[in-house]
């Protein structure tokens, strides 16, 4: 790829995740744009009058402020698929399994319990476990605690009043080391449970954004342990950050830069 390429690329990029700052915030003014984004004020401003030129973007001229133009109501008339994170999920969750040879899982929280969406088998994988339906306890998963990391402190405080079941010799059952993990969770953006469920079963979660940005889904990439270990993390989160920033991006959450 050409470096004349490679800079038009990045340009539909930052493109695409202004419109995003724009239908989140609403109109704003072209400093925010650029902070939102991660750009630098000047490179904003010529975006900004490219999105203008084909009316995917407005400017109050007595305010400053840019909002989203009547262009962008025509593209959404395009759109026919129903909007469903499992949808807009599989094609990144297909590539991912390829990539790492593991189980990967699109999973939703309903109350205090983790459902599974949808789920992808890669080549390495030796499960026969179909996870897809069915529903585990927040604490025990790396989908869960991708959920409780995302919680407010009262919601927090309620769920670790709540019995914690425990699976295996390696759940979480005390809730200040529960409390200390999650927090860790918060720190590193992602979550790892070393056989908390099952023996002999490990895996990673990380959140998957909303336009505005909540945690509307966790990808989770699981495995045996043997191949899902603390030595293994570093590649195999790599992949499921990119993978989960992806996914987000589609859902409408602007990537920065």
């Amino acid at each position: 790829m050409s470096a004349n390429t490679d800079s038009g690329v990045r340009s539909v990029h930052r493109a695409v995740s202004i419109l995003q700052v724009l239908a989140r915030t609403g109109p704003v003014g072209v400093s925010r744009i650029a902070e939102e984004v991660g750009i630098h004020k000047s490179t904003a401003f010529r975006l900004l009058a490219t999105l203008e030129a084909r009316g995917l973007v407005d400017q109050n001229a007595s305010r400053g402020e840019y909002r989203l133009g009547d262009g962008v109501v025509g593209l959404a008339a395009g759109v026919t698929q129903r909007h469903d994170i499992s949808v807009i999920s599989r094609a990144v969750c297909t590539e991912l399994a390829q990539e790492v040879g593991e189980t990967v899982n699109i999973t939703v929280r309903e109350g205090f319990e983790l459902v599974t969406l949808d789920q992808v088998v890669g080549a390495s994988a030796i499960t026969t476990v179909n996870w897809t339906g069915q529903r585990q306890q927040l604490h025990a998963t790396a989908g869960g605690k991708v959920f409780l990391a995302a919680m407010n402190d009262d919601e927090l405080d309620e769920y670790l009043t709540t019995p914690l079941p425990r699976y295996t010799e390696f759940t979480l059952t005390d809730p200040a080391a529960l409390r200390a993990d999650i927090e860790r969770v918060r720190e590193l953006g992602y979550s790892y449970t070393g056989e908390e469920l099952e023996i002999g079963l490990a895996a990673i979660g990380a959140p998957i954004r909303s336009l505005r940005g909540d945690v509307e889904a966790a990808l989770a990439i699981s495995g045996p342990s043997f191949r899902v270990n603390r030595e293994t993390l570093p590649g195999l989160i790599e992949e499921l950050l990119a993978a989960a920033s992806s996914i987000s991006a589609r859902n409408g959450y602007p990537l920065p830069g």
